[in-house]
C-alpha cells in the first residue's frame, strides 16, 4: 500500500515539459545518426493472443493504437521513435513445457519472419552487428530475434542451435519459472545458481556466438554466469533495484559486475519495474479486485467496475520518462555509460506505458531528459545503440575464437 506521502508525491509528479527547439532538433539530429537499437519488443506475442497469429491481416503500416486491442508498435511509430532496430522477443508463457515449448517457439519466430517478410520496405531480418548497420544504412529497421526463456529449448542443447540457425541472437536463460538447470528471480530456486548443465548452456550460447541474456534470472544465477561466461552478457530488458524493489530488476553489486564483464543493462520502461510508487499502487489494486472477485488484468476503461471505482479514489502514480531517466543514471553511475541501453518492453507492458511515451515513437523524450541533465552526446549515442553494437561485435569475436571447438554432445540433458 503507498504511504499517504508517497501517494501525494505520485499524484502530483508532472509530465515532463516538451523539449525545447535547440534541445529537440539536438535530439533529432543524434538520433538520426544513432538510430535506437531497442533490446525488447514483444509484439510477436501479442501478434498470436490478440490477432490469431494472422499477421497478413493486422497492418503495421498504420497506426495501431487505434485498434480495439491497441499495440505500442507499428512502423510509422517506429519511424518516428528512431528505431533503427529491434529484437523481437519469441516468448511463450513458462507454464509451457517439453516439446510443445518447442514448437511454440518455431511458432513465435514465424510470426516475426513474416511480418518481417510482408513489410519488405521497413523491416529485414539480420543476425550480426555488421548487419544492423547496412540494414539501417539502406533505411530499414534490422530485425533480430530473442527467445525469452530456457524452458523454450526443452533441456537440448541442440534447440538452441537450431534457434542460432533461425536467426535467434540471445536467449533470457529464465523467464518467471526456475528450471533444473537456472533459477529464476520469482521463483524457488532449483539449481543454486546455474547446474552443470547451466554452464554448459552458457559455454554453448560463447561457442556459437549467442547472447546471454540475465534479465528474469535469480541474483546467484547472474553471479553464476558471470563467473563462467567468456563474451559478454546482456540483461535485455532490466532495470535498477535500488530504485524499485523489484526481484527482477538488478541490484547494485551485479550492476557494477556486469560493468566489468564488459556487458549492457538494457533498460525496462515497464511502470512495475522503473516506479515503486507505481508498484505499490499496482499490488493494492490487485488485492482489491481479488477481494472483491474481480479481474486485475485489464486496465483502462474497460476495467471491472469495482476496480474503476478503487481507482478513481486511489489515482494511479505518474510515471514518465523522468523515471525512466532516473534508472538510466543509476544504472550509468554504478556500472558505466558504456555499459546501459534501452529494453522498452513494449507490447509486453501490462498496464499503462510512461506518460510521455507510450509507445514506440517514445524514444526522443528520454534523450530529451537525458540532454536537460546534461548528458554528453557521445554518451547519448552509446545508449542509443553503441553499447549493445559492442557487446554484439564482443560476442561475435568470442565465437569466432571458438570455432574449432565441437559441440557440446546433443544427447546431454539436464
Amino acid at each position: 500500500m503507498l504511504t499517504p506521502l508517497l501517494l501525494i508525491l505520485a499524484q502530483a509528479a508532472p509530465a515532463p515539459a516538451p523539449a525545447d527547439p535547440a534541445t529537440a532538433q539536438r535530439v533529432e539530429k543524434l538520433l538520426s545518426a544513432s538510430p535506437v537499437i531497442d533490446g525488447h519488443n514483444d509484439l510477436p506475442w501479442e501478434i498470436r493472443k490478440n490477432h490469431d497469429a494472422k499477421v497478413e491481416a493486422l497492418d503495421l503500416t498504420k497506426d495501431t493504437s487505434k485498434l480495439p486491442i491497441p499495440l505500442q508498435t507499428d512502423i510509422p511509430r517506429l519511424r518516428k521513435g528512431h528505431v533503427g532496430a529491434q529484437f523481437w522477443s519469441v516468448w511463450i508463457t513458462a507454464d509451457n513445457l517439453g516439446p510443445r515449448a518447442v514448437e511454440m517457439t518455431l511458432e513465435e519466430i514465424d510470426i516475426v519472419k513474416r511480418f518481417v517478410a510482408a513489410n519488405p520496405g521497413a523491416f529485414e531480418m539480420a543476425g550480426s552487428a555488421a548487419d544492423i548497420r547496412r540494414i539501417e544504412k539502406s533505411g530499414k529497421i534490422a530485425s533480430l530475434m530473442g527467445v525469452e526463456g530456457g524452458h523454450q529449448i526443452d533441456g537440448r542443447l541442440s534447440v538452441l542451435r537450431r534457434y542460432y540457425d533461425l536467426g535467434v541472437r540471445y536467449m533470457t536463460l529464465t523467464h518467471t519459472s526456475s528450471l533444473p538447470w537456472a533459477d529464476a528471480s520469482t521463483d524457488e530456486p532449483r539449481s543454486g545458481g546455474l547446474s552443470p548443465f547451466g554452464k554448459q548452456v552458457v559455454a554453448e550460447m560463447n561457442r556459437i556466438g549467442m547472447i546471454v541474456d540475465i534479465s528474469h534470472v535469480s541474483d546467484a544465477t547472474m553471479a553464476a554466469v558471470l563467473s563462467v561466461t567468456k563474451a559478454p552478457v546482456m540483461a535485455s530488458h532490466s532495470s535498477a533495484r535500488a530504485l524499485d524493489n523489484a526481484p527482477r530488476n538488478i541490484p547494485d553489486d551485479l550492476l557494477a559486475k556486469i560493468g566489468a564483464n564488459g556487458g549492457v543493462v538494457m533498460v525496462n520502461f515497464y511502470p512495475s519495474f522503473v516506479s515503486q510508487a507505481w508498484r505499490d499502487w499496482d499490488k493494492a489494486r490487485t488485492d482489491y479486485a481479488k477481494s472483491v472477485g474481480a479481474s486485475a488484468e485489464v486496465y483502462g476503461p474497460n476495467a471491472a467496475a469495482p476496480v474503476l471505482a478503487w481507482e478513481a479514489s486511489h489515482p494511479e502514480p505518474v510515471v514518465t520518462s523522468a523515471t525512466i531517466a532516473d534508472h538510466v543514471e543509476h544504472i550509468a553511475l554504478v556500472a558505466g555509460h558504456a555499459h546501459i541501453g534501452l529494453g522498452s518492453d513494449y507490447d509486453g507492458i501490462n498496464g499503462t506505458a510512461p506518460r510521455d511515451m507510450t509507445g514506440v515513437d517514445g524514444y526522443p523524450a528520454l534523450f530529451a531528459e537525458l540532454a536537460r541533465r546534461g548528458w554528453s552526446d557521445a554518451d547519448l549515442a552509446g545508449l542509443a545503440r553503441g553499447n549493445i553494437l559492442r557487446v554484439m561485435e564482443k560476442v561475435e569475436a568470442v565465437a569466432k575464437s571458438m570455432a574449432g571447438m565441437p559441440p557440446v554432445d546433443a544427447t546431454d540433458r539436464p
